[in-house]
């Protein structure tokens, strides 16, 4: 798991300071999500295990948790591209990765109304999302490309606007049967024309 960077010159968190703020933050998105952008401060700390001095240490306004809990689900999306390469074949890593595209946009879906309110009180949580997503998307088609499962003329924005498509279309809980379906067409459409394609 990745822990955003922190400002120049601030020093490293300690090590219970950095599983507290990894708690708080995966507490807020789900209160977030899940009950809207009303939910109180105290009942995310509470849920988290820590005092509400120690959210504030770490958060010192409600937007700026907002902001760090949907960054940081944004990084942990991110970050794990690298790590399912290692762990398994370039496509099943690409298509595992997918997945965890859809539970992210469900996840921004239910934060829509939090969200709003950072960016009413003038910040910008959406700043590098698509530059960081398109970075992860690429780094896994091209290993693809290079182990001859996938074309070598694919653009990392284009599977990025066809997975938003197909996640948004079918975005629905009741859904999402039919948005991996869609999702498996896109991973079908890299095979094509692969240099090692079998089909």
């Amino acid at each position: 798991m990745s822990t955003p960077a922190r400002p120049t010159g601030v020093k490293p968190l300690r090590a219970d300071a950095r599983r507290n703020r990894e708690r708080l933050l995966d507490v807020a998105v789900r209160a977030f999500s899940q009950e809207g952008p009303d939910v109180t401060l105290d009942a995310i700390a509470k849920e988290a295990g820590v005092g509400i001095g120690t959210l504030y240490r770490h958060f010192p306004t409600r937007e700026a948790l907002i902001e760090a809990a949907y960054r940081n689900e944004l990084a942990k999306l991110c970050d794990a591209a690298a790590g399912l390469l290692e762990e398994m074949p370039p496509d099943v890593a690409l298509r595992t990765w997918m997945d965890r595209f859809a539970d992210y946009l469900a996840t921004k879906r239910g934060m829509a109304d939090a969200l709003r309110a950072v960016i009413a009180a003038g910040a910008n949580p959406y700043a590098h999302s698509r530059d960081r997503l398109v970075g992860a998307i690429g780094t896994l088609i091209e290993a693809g490309a290079a182990a001859g499962v996938f074309r070598r003329d694919v653009a990392a924005e284009d599977v990025l606007t066809g997975m938003n498509g197909a996640c948004l279309a079918a975005g629905e809980p009741a859904q999402r049967e039919q948005a991996g379906r869609v999702i498996d067409l896109l991973v079908d459409g890299l095979r094509h024309g692969a240099s090692g394609a079998t089909a």
